[in-house]
């Protein structure tokens, strides 16, 4: 097992699968990070040298946003949300949907945290 950028990487994934279970990195940008450095998707990563997982760093890092800058990120809009009381604000800190839905009969997870 590999850590890559500070995920987990199962050694018996191919690349293409394995790079897109780091946060912020989907299966199109695993695919430009792979072309970028010239590995073919087919490989597993324990098949990968030192030096490779360490250029397939330094590009995500260097181009991309990923794993606690993605999650520091998302949680400082959520906090601009509320400190601005805005409805999404207020429904984030309400803990119910934001988007509209139905919370009559539907959202029962939502609705169950704040009946506690």
């Amino acid at each position: 097992m590999s850590y890559i950028s500070g995920a987990r990487s199962v050694a018996d994934k191919q690349v293409r699968i394995a790079s897109t279970q780091i946060d912020g990195i989907g299966p199109k940008k695993a695919i430009q990070v792979r072309y970028r450095l010239g590995i073919s998707g087919n490989i597993k990563i324990k098949e990968l040298t030192k030096y490779q997982i360490e250029k397939i760093e330094q590009v995500i890092g260097k181009d991309h946003i990923v794993n606690w800058e993605l999650k520091r990120g998302e949680r400082a809009d959520i906090e601009r949300l509320i400190s601005l009381s805005c409805y999404r604000g207020i429904r984030h800190q309400d803990g119910l949907p934001l988007r509209g839905q139905r919370t009559h009969t539907n959202a029962r997870t939502c609705r169950k945290r704040i009946r506690k």
